[in-house]
Order: structure tokens, then sequence, then C-alpha cells
């Protein structure tokens, strides 16, 4: 899941080539996973509010699945875009029970911990599904990681049946109105805020990582996979060190994480001309939100 929300990033000549619209509008494919992601997180999370954590995780992916074979298949952008919105709501769906599962699994004392390990396994996909998919894209073509994704899924099915507990219907005790009666907090709309301005920057920095490094800085294409690795590394970094320490520090962690990534974003429009410098801000800059 971590991999299809940014290979499109690694891949957006070849998608605007084959199917002959423009850079620019390609990079929808990207916005329209995040707008899924908006809105699948805690709409399916409360529509799922009474159904085993270990059911809905299996049906999220089936669901995931079934969205990259019609990537895959289809020549139609704006049916792409419609498969890549339905990816992105079963994505936000499993990612909201995944973290809920984590920290009810370590307890209070370390669910800050569990969560930056499951956020961690998001971070691989930089280090390596990410720059392979791109690469392999390249190589064979932008469907192919499409349907190395969709059969990824379907074997993590067999995965979650076999490894996450059953959880029974008597502890779903909560209601979809206590949920939403929480969103009368305005310090969790503050919250909400603050990830929303840290994961934007990210996006929007990352959506352009190939175009920014192969027309600004001038680097090889063949060099933007290794740049993505980078990324990756930085993300997996931040989400580790960012859990172990927000258990200690959570305050402190995401005010300094967050001004950091602001920094390096700045740094990268300001140097973007220069290669090494442009690949070392947005490996740190990735470490940095992660981390947030």
């Amino acid at each position: 899941m971590g991999t299809t929300e940014f290979v499109v990033a690694g891949l957006v000549p070849e998608i605007a080539g084959d199917l002959q619209v423009s850079v620019a509008r390609t990079g929808l494919l990207i916005t329209v996973f995040a707008v899924g992601m908006i809105v699948g997180a805690p709409l399916m999370a409360m529509l799922a509010l009474r159904l085993p954590k270990r059911l809905t995780l299996m049906l999220a992916l089936d669901v995931f699945a079934a969205g990259h074979v019609m990537v895959a298949l289809s020549s139609n952008f704006t049916l792409i875009l419609a498969a890549r919105f339905l990816t992105a709501i079963a994505t936000g769906a499993f990612w909201a029970v995944a973290n809920v599962a984590a920290a009810h699994a370590a307890g209070p004392a370390a669910s800050s911990r569990a969560l930056g390990v499951v956020g961690a396994g998001a971070m691989l996909a930089h280090v390596v599904g990410v720059p392979l998919g791109a690469f392999a894209g390249q190589l064979m073509g932008w469907r192919g990681p499409f349907w190395a994704l969709a059969v990824l899924s379907a074997a993590a099915i067999v995965l979650i049946a076999r490894t996450v507990p059953h959880d029974d219907l008597a502890q779903h005790t909560g209601s979809i109105r206590s949920e939403l009666t929480a969103l009368r907090s305005g310090r969790l709309w503050l919250v909400l805020a603050a990830c929303a301005t840290t994961t934007g920057g990210v996006l929007a920095a990352y959506s352009s990582i190939a175009p920014l490094l192969t027309d600004r800085t001038g680097l090889a294409a063949g060099l933007v996979p290794l740049v993505l690795v980078g990324f990756g590394l930085g993300a997996l970094a931040g989400s580790i060190i960012g859990g172990r320490l927000g258990d200690r520090r959570p305050h402190a962690v995401t005010i300094i994480a967050a001004a950091g990534a602001t920094l390096l974003l700045l740094a990268i429009v300001l140097l973007a001309g220069s290669a090494p410098t442009t690949a070392i801000a947005l490996t740190r800059r990735r470490h940095s939100a992660a981390a947030a």
C-alpha cells in the first residue's frame, strides 16, 4: 500500500506518454489517491466499527487488489482516476484499522512505538517497493507494477487471515455517534491540521520528484530510483525513531520534526539546481516528516 501511494511519482513521464495526457494531469493520479485516503480512513473506520478487525483488513485488501487490476487493464484516464480513488478508500480503511489493532496489542505504554512499527512498513515501501516499481515500470511498462501489487495484496490476504487474531464481536461497543462527538474537540482539529500540512508538503514535493530531478537538476532518468531509495530510507528511519521518541517526548518530536521538514522544503526550492543537494534534502525532509 505504501508502494502504490507513491510509485506513480516515479512513472509520471511513462504514464503521461502512454495515455497521451500532460504531466500535470498525470499528477492527479497522486492527488486523487490522497483525497481517497482522506475520505476513506475516517469514513470506512466508522462503517466498520462493529466488524472484526481481521475481516475489515481482509475486505480492504480485496478492494485494493481489484482497484489495481482495473488500473492495469484500462487505457481510459478517467476510469484509472476512479480506480485509484477506490484503491485509496481501501487503503485508508486498512491503515485506520491496522493502527488501532497495533496500538491495542502494544498497550498504552508502547502505543506510539507500535504505530511507528506499523508506519515503518509503509516507509519500507519507499526503500524497496517504490524504487523497484519505478525501475520495473521504465523497463517493462508502467502497468507491470500495478499487476505485481495486485498479486502481492492477494497474498497479503492469506497472511492477514493466518496472523491477525480473531476479535470477538462483543468487543466492538463503540458507535458512530460517539466517534462524531470526538470531532467537536478543537485540539483534535489542530492536530489534524498539523498532520495535513506536514503530509501535504511531503506529497507536493514527492509528486514532482521525477520531473524535478530530470528537468530541473539535469539528473539522468535511470538515477531517479536511487533518489527514491534515499527518500525511503529517510522515511523508514524517521518513522522508527519518531515512534520510539514519541512515547517519551510526543510534543517535542512533532514540533521539531515539522519545523525541520519546513526548512528542508525551503532548501529544495532554493537549491533545486544542484542534484546532490536536492537528493540529500529530499532524503532528510522525508526523515523529518515521517518522525512528525
